[in-house]
C-alpha cells in the first residue's frame, strides 16, 4: 500500500469522524415554558405522577465508536431539545435504527459513499409538577 493511499484512508477516516453527529427537533404541542439546563431533564420509561405535555421530541445520532454510545448521544440530544421547550421530563415513547447512504467529495475530485445507521429517539416532553 503506498504513501498516497494511506493518506487516503487517513482522510476518509477523519471525515466519517467530523461528520458524525447528533441532531434534533421539536414540536410545541403544549404551552411553551422557559429554556433550562439540558443536564436537570430526566428520561422517563414511565408515566410520572402530575405532568404537562409541552411538545413532541425526536433525535438521531451516528456518533461514538459503539451503538450504545450514538444512542448516548442520541438522548443528550432529546434532552436538549425537551430544554429549549422547558420541559424538565422527557417521556420515552420509542428507539429504533435509521439507515442513510452519504456521498462525499475528497476534495480533489473523487467521491466517495458509505452507509451510515442512525440511533433514533422519540418522546414528550414534559413538565412534571413536583
Amino acid at each position: 500500500m503506498g504513501y498516497g493511499n494511506i493518506q487516503r484512508i487517513i482522510f476518509y477516516i477523519l471525515v466519517l469522524l467530523i461528520s458524525a453527529c447528533a441532531s434534533g427537533s421539536s414540536i410545541v404541542t403544549g404551552e411553551k415554558r422557559a429554556p433550562i439546563d439540558f443536564n436537570i431533564v430526566k428520561l422517563y420509561l414511565e408515566t410520572p405522577d402530575n405532568y404537562e405535555v409541552i411538545g413532541i421530541v425526536k433525535a438521531s445520532s451516528d456518533a461514538g465508536w459503539t451503538e450504545q454510545d450514538s444512542v448516548d448521544s442520541a438522548i443528550e440530544e432529546l434532552k436538549k431539545q425537551a430544554a429549549k421547550l422547558g420541559a424538565n421530563g422527557v417521556l420515552l415513547m420509542a428507539t429504533g435504527e435509521q439507515t442513510t447512504t452519504n456521498i462525499r467529495s475528497d476534495g480533489q475530485g473523487g467521491y466517495y459513499s458509505y452507509v451510515g445507521t442512525d440511533q433514533t429517539v422519540s418522546g414528550k416532553a414534559i413538565y412534571v409538577v413536583k
